[in-house]
């Protein structure tokens, strides 16, 4: 079969944004029988002047899941997603999709930036379309795929109105429309539930369940840990401008040791009298009881089962945010 022109790709994109069913813009589903893409940065390395800020950072994401791209200030986070949007270029390494250069032509990106960055006295709907059609779509297919979003966030009410007459969370809600009116195969988030209640957060975190159904690879740089565990599948940790981490986030937990305990009990002292210096009581009142090894854990919770009265028993298993703690180590210099 032969092989699409680089302009028949375009072009057959813009086309697929020109209209759909049920009020969602056609080309905004996942196709029946379509395969994941894998976007994969390898050895990326940059450097500002003298300082190397990337030193070799190396990861893949797989469509439709997501993946946390984690790290304190100063760790190379938004360097790297500079990278991959084609913001400035690496100085060494690649980025590809399914093992291929990844062609900026016909691999659209959308971007969530932790710092807002719309026109406050400007009209939303006007905006919102400039900016969908900067991102490659016509001037039709973009007024309808920024009303679909306007409706789907629940602001259609204010389609005509200036951005700085609403909230700080509805303005979020905007800004995510342009992240993703213009149907981008690759989204990256950066920090996207900042300044949401919980009912708008939660409205967020619909759509983009939606979105990684749809196959779309979704990068999470964010400090809060329970949203990344949510969502996330895969994760990277950096540090220092390297990789200190990744891999699939359950695996991760599943590899530290086995040799603590979670007890919920109501003879709290008791236990903790027991076993003394291993016993650490926990902010939620539950025990953490540290064993010699894990071979130890059935003797162990047979032992507290038929010593105490014990309400729930469980292995320890460290959070994300234990994990971060671990490898992030402290935190570089600000991050350029």
């Amino acid at each position: 079969m032969a092989r699409l022109s680089e302009k028949a790709k375009i072009n057959a994109r813009k086309e697929s944004l020109s209209g759909g069913r049920d009020g969602r813009p056609k080309g905004h589903n996942r196709q029946k029988g379509e395969r994941s893409m894998v976007l994969e940065l390898r050895n990326i390395e940059k450097s500002f002047g003298e300082k190397k800020v990337l030193k070799g950072i190396s990861f893949q994401a797989e469509g439709g899941k997501a993946f946390g791209l984690l790290g304190r200030n100063g760790a190379g986070k938004t360097t790297t997603i500079r990278i991959l949007m084609n913001v400035f270029p690496a100085n060494g390494g690649e980025i590809t999709i399914d093992g291929a250069p990844i062609d900026y032509r016909t691999m659209p990106i959308g971007y969530l930036p932790e710092e807002r960055g719309l026109y406050p006295k400007k009209i939303i709907f006007e905006q919102l379309c400039y900016f969908a059609e900067l991102k490659g779509l016509e001037r039709k297919a973009a007024a309808e795929a920024v009303d679909f979003w306007l409706r789907r966030l629940g602001m259609a009410e204010y389609r005509n109105k200036r951005l700085d007459t609403l909230s700080k969370g509805n303005q979020q809600k905007i800004q995510l429309i342009t992240a993703l009116a213009h149907n981008p195969r690759i989204v990256i988030l950066d920090e996207p539930f900042s300044g949401l209640d919980p009912v708008n957060a939660m409205l967020l975190k619909e759509v983009v369940k939606e979105e990684i159904a749809r196959g779309k690879i979704v990068l999470f740089s964010s400090h809060q840990m329970s949203y990344i565990e949510e969502f996330c599948d895969h994760i990277a940790i950096l540090k220092d401008g390297r990789v200190a981490l990744t891999g699939d986030l359950r695996a991760i937990k599943r590899g530290y040791l086995r040799d603590r305990l979670v007890v919920r009990t109501t003879e709290s002292e008791a236990v903790q009298k027991a076993f003394g210096e291993n016993c650490t009581l926990l902010e939620n009142g539950d025990l953490l009881l540290r064993m010699a090894s894990d071979r130890d854990k059935a003797a162990v919770m047979k032992h507290l089962a038929e010593t105490y009265d014990i309400d729930e028993m469980k292995v320890f298993e460290p959070s994300l945010n234990d994990i971060f703690v671990e490898y992030a180590g402290k935190a570089g210099e600000n991050e350029k």
